[in-house]
């Protein structure tokens, strides 16, 4: 028998629970896993399925290359993850701390420092699209409330205004900044948009306080259960769109034919030819002598889902993309559209 004890809250602990060791292990093992079958699932999602094509690729590609374009791809989930857990667990602890130092949710939330939880937040930030970015402002104030909570318990109107004032005072901010991002998606007709960007703030004051004991395990363990399993279903959708070769053009010129353009990603270049794969999943050899130039084709813009801005930001795009420089396309190449730079 063991108690934890942080601030205001004590928990007693009954023993562990059978088997934990064997199911941490199990986790432990399981998880380093994960990262590789996603980068196999997007060799074998590239090559359309062909085993001779995925193994070609297996040859040439670089996993430092994949691995990046997975780091790039995924940045977001892992701060989302951290804060959820944060919240959820935070809030089993202040409802039934008698009950939840047997809790997993409970326990990692416990023991998790407050660099990791302010890491993640400033990581989502600049990751997050603008229209998340009411609720990373919510679920931060929650954090903050739920910590006051666990750790400290001081004057009753001290506690109303970490638990309520802060919550509601910060959920007025957040309206007047995307008020104006609001009433254009509610004009376009974009409500799953501005539901995003105006109902947040409601929830700030109920996550920083306790719920009821009965309800407590069901409002937590619940959410936190159903987002488990629908965050390697996104991971994998989103990391097998990721582009992992770079989208390139190169002009031929078969001796005695026509000049053509072959579009398609850039596999490998030897001493003997230029491997490309088209985006019907072909693999071609062009001979290196037939080769008259290559050129790389500018990423094409992800879709905007709607034309929706939050005071000039666009509720599509973070705040790394942003603020950040990009690399500004004022004429496309006509190799890149198929066509030789020399139509004669």
């Amino acid at each position: 028998m063991s108690e934890i004890h942080t601030g205001a809250v004590s928990k007693e602990r009954l023993g562990a629970r059978p088997r934990y060791r064997a199911e941490l292990n199990w986790l432990l093992a399981v998880l380093p896993g994960f990262p590789l079958l996603l980068l196999v699932l997007r060799l074998w999602y590239l090559s359309r399925q062909d085993m001779a094509t995925m193994l070609l690729l297996v040859q040439y590609i670089n996993p430092l290359g994949m691995l990046g374009a997975l780091f790039i791809t995924l940045s977001w989930t892992i701060p989302a993850a951290i804060l959820v857990i944060r919240v959820l667990g935070g809030i089993l602890l202040v409802s039934v701390p008698g009950q939840a130092g047997t809790s997993y949710l409970a326990v990692a939330a416990l023991r998790m420092p407050g660099w990791v939880v302010g890491i993640a937040a400033m990581i989502a930030a600049f990751t997050w699209q603008m229209q998340l970015l009411p609720l990373l402002a919510m679920l931060v104030v929650a954090i903050l409330g739920l910590t006051a909570v666990q750790s400290v318990q001081g004057e009753r109107p001290l506690m109303v205004w970490i638990t309520l004032g802060v919550p509601v005072l910060t959920g007025v901010l957040v309206w007047v900044f995307v008020w104006p991002g609001v009433a254009e998606a509610v004009a376009a007709g974009e409500w799953a948009t501005a539901a995003l960007l105006a109902l947040p703030p409601l929830f700030g004051p109920v996550l920083t306080g306790p719920v009821p004991a009965k309800w407590a395990r069901m409002a937590t363990y619940w959410p936190a259960i159903g987002a488990a399993f629908a965050l390697p279903f996104v991971v994998g959708v989103v990391f097998l769109r990721a582009p992992v070769l770079p989208d390139s053009a190169v002009e031929v010129a078969p001796e005695g034919k026509p000049v053509t353009v072959v579009r398609g990603q850039l596999i490998a270049v030897d001493d003997t030819s230029t491997t490309m794969l088209q985006a019907d999943g072909a693999v071609t050899f062009i001979p290196n002598g037939q080769v008259l130039s290559k050129t790389l084709c500018p990423d094409t813009a992800p879709p905007s889902y709607s034309g929706v801005t939050v005071r000039g930001w666009p509720v599509e795009a973070s705040g790394l993309r942003w603020i950040a420089p990009t690399r500004t396309v004022t004429e496309v190449d006509p190799r890149c559209l198929g066509r030789p730079l020399d139509p004669s």
